[in-house]
């Protein structure tokens, strides 16, 4: 007890009480002019200018300036371990990437990144790196190429503008859960090892589990919908898996879907209104809490007002005309169809987003349900976000004798999904909700060319590390 008293002690004699919450600008800025501090972070940066040295301290993703003078300058003391000949080593011959600790005296600077900078008076070494960087990380953005950045992930992920991209996606997803706990749902987390996909089809991943078939999840589809019948309305925040073989700019075969499900709903347009309503939740928090990011990264947000909305068929016509070549009657949206729906309600309703509604029953998931006035359409939509599909939702089928019809039509055993008919053999409401990709919903939002670039540690048909 009398040594953590001691320490406490000594924390706040340094200033160091109160240093991590605050970050290191946040402690800097908070001191008064001519108080002393002790800080602890990495070397960023060292600048030697004739008899003055400047050393950029990093801690997480705050900065600041360490100055110290030629003939002031202060001899590293090393922690437990390191050798007599590094304990002498001049400041200025510190690597890069070392952790220190050092205690100064604030000072303004308006030249300092803060308009402050720390005089250095002590500097001592916490751990060294074993070997030089392999990269420069501190020279603004990285000029390396994506498979060599996502080879070094951990180590370009310490450049500022690197690291900004997933602050930013962490501000979207910290939107989506404070927008939707506030309209009443609540947090679920479902099983990713499963026995039956929700999507079908042939993009699962398989495994043994125990001497029994397994998948990883496609979605929490299943376990959403049942989730409504007890909470009414639910949202996970969580990785699902496709195991498609897509090599492309826009496809990851594992990534994080932002999915939530809500009972008692008069159509699948209500679903559409309150992803606007998360949307505009996220931006605004985005504008409020992470602007130093979205400087960095020069982001500008999208301003949202009502979505626009147009029928798949209306869309697929909308397209071919912008193409000036026939339609295409495939039951879905492709690539270049989705860029220009994109470009069209950008330059006409100056929207970053449109809803497309109505798709075919044929490609959509069996539990979507279908329009009673136009058989073969379902009461369902996809948003596209600067011409890319960013959102697949609609309105679910909730009658278990609709459901069992649905099953015959498309020739699916019954048997095969008895946990899931389980929940409308014995009565659900009207329901419905959607799944948000959020590296697709990130990549667009930063104008990034591929999605590798907004998933942290992305995987793909050919990169299972780091």
């Amino acid at each position: 007890m009398k040594r953590e008293t001691e320490r406490a002690e000594r924390r706040k004699e340094l200033g160091r009480e109160g240093e991590s919450a605050a970050g290191l600008a946040g402690t800097l800025c908070q001191a008064e002019e001519g108080a002393k501090v002790c800080l602890r972070g990495s070397v960023h940066a060292l600048r030697p200018f004739g008899e003055i040295t400047f050393l950029i301290l990093r801690r997480g993703q705050s900065f600041i300036q360490c100055v110290w003078e030629e003939g002031k300058e202060p001899l590293p003391e090393s922690g437990d371990g390191e050798e007599e000949g590094q304990r002498k080593a001049p400041l200025r011959h510190l690597k890069e990437e070392t952790a220190v600790e050092i205690t100064g005296t604030v000072r303004e600077e308006p030249r300092a990144i803060h308009g402050r900078e720390l005089r250095v008076s002590e500097v001592r070494v916490l751990s060294q790196p074993a070997e030089p960087m392999p990269l420069c990380i501190n020279k603004g953005r990285l000029k390396a190429s994506l498979e060599t950045r996502l080879n070094l992930r951990s180590i370009t992920l310490r450049n500022p503008y690197e690291a900004a991209r997933f602050r930013i996606q962490e501000g979207l997803v910290w939107g989506f859960r404070q927008y939707l706990h506030e309209q009443g749902f609540t947090e679920i987390f479902t099983p990713k090892l499963i026995s039956k996909g929700a999507e079908g089809g042939a993009n699962i991943f398989s495994l043994a589990y125990f001497g029994q078939k397994a998948e990883l999840a496609q979605s929490p589809q299943f376990y959403k919908q049942a989730m409504v019948g007890v909470y009414d309305r639910v949202f996970e925040i969580g990785p699902v898996f496709r195991a498609e073989k897509h090599n492309t700019v826009r496809h990851l075969n594992e990534y994080v879907s932002m999915d939530f499900e809500m009972g008692y709903i008069d159509g699948f347009e209500d679903i559409m209104e309150m992803e606007t309503g998360a949307l505009k939740a996220m931006f605004a928090l985005l504008a409020k809490e992470y602007g130093e990011e979205l400087d960095r990264l020069q982001v500008k947000l999208p301003q949202i007002g009502r979505i626009p909305r147009v029928r798949f068929d209306e869309a697929k016509d909308l397209a071919a005309r912008a193409a000036g070549r026939p339609v295409s009657r495939t039951g879905d949206l492709g690539p270049e169809e989705e860029q220009q729906i994109g470009k069209y309600f950008q330059e006409k309703e100056g929207s970053d987003f449109v809803f497309v509604t109505h798709y075919p029953s044929r490609k959509r998931p069996f539990y979507a349900m279908d329009d009673p006035q136009e058989p073969g359409v379902t009461l369902s939509f996809d948003l596209l976000f600067r011409g890319l599909e960013v959102t697949t939702g609609g309105q679910r089928i909730h009658d278990y004798g609709r459901m069992m019809q649905k099953l015959a039509a498309r020739e699916m055993d019954p048997q095969e999904l008895e946990s899931y008919l389980m929940i409308f053999r014995y009565g659900m409401p009207p329901h419905g909700g959607l799944g948000i990709g959020l590296e697709r919903l990130t990549m667009k939002l930063l104008g990034e060319d591929n999605v590798r670039e907004t998933s942290l540690y992305p995987r793909d048909v050919k990169r299972l590390t780091p």
